[in-house]
């Protein structure tokens, strides 16, 4: 259930020197300033209440494997998306619009909790959120919430690593040298390096489960 833990802001983990950033004067103007811009101060949040706010940070914390500094501030970066009804252009038909769904599965996760532990999901421990999102996660098609669990389960994970993976320090932990655009690629194939790429110091190693960093 955990996502790809950042170790540092230069790659330090699997990837060690390596920073996305260095490529940036590859990049054209327009998109070494919209990278760039992912490094300042994120947007404020005006999509989601305080309440929906504080279960979201720690359900992505949760999720992303997130819970020490530098972080990606991918609460943010989600409600952005909703403040601006940025989404895919679709959703399930037995499913609420992305923007409803998402204060729906919040304060379901609110309340919940509260029925478990008398406290909201955010101040529940680090374990207490684990299992209760383990039991979500364990009802597959079943209804949570009054909607599919595995339906929430798909808009919990498909915004958080869309946010997740859009910023520079992701691409470090997992040696992604940003966009190809206009330098492009020219070794290509398997284990083919570019000069600029760091080889994975653990290969073997599962990127989803921090035991084996």
């Amino acid at each position: 259930m955990t996502g790809l833990p950042l170790e540092d802001a230069d790659g330090g983990g699997r990837y060690p020197g390596f920073s996305a950033l260095a490529q940036a004067k590859h990049w054209d103007r327009a998109t070494a300033a919209v990278v760039q811009s992912r490094l300042g101060l994120p947007p404020d949040v005006r999509f989601f209440s305080p309440a929906e706010e504080a279960a979201a940070r720690a359900l992505f914390d949760l999720l992303l494997d997130q819970h020490a500094e530098p972080r990606v501030p991918v609460v943010n970066l989600v409600d952005a998306r909703l403040a601006e009804e940025e989404t895919d252009g679709w959703h399930y038909d037995n499913m609420p619009r992305d923007g409803e769904a998402w204060r729906a599965s919040l304060a379901g996760l609110d309340q919940e909790a509260r029925v478990r532990e008398g406290c909201a999901f955010a101040l529940l421990s680090r374990d207490g959120q684990a299992r209760l999102l383990q039991d979500i996660c364990d009802l597959d098609r079943e209804l949570w919430q009054g909607m599919p669990a595995d339906r929430v389960w798909g808009l919990w994970t498909r915004y958080a690593c869309t946010a997740f993976y859009s910023h520079p320090l992701a691409w470090d932990e997992i040696g992604f040298a940003g966009p190809a655009y206009p330098r492009g690629y020219k070794n290509l194939g398997v284990d083919r390096l570019e000069p600029f790429e760091v080889r994975d110091v653990r290969p073997g190693a599962d990127p989803t489960h921090g035991d084996n960093r």
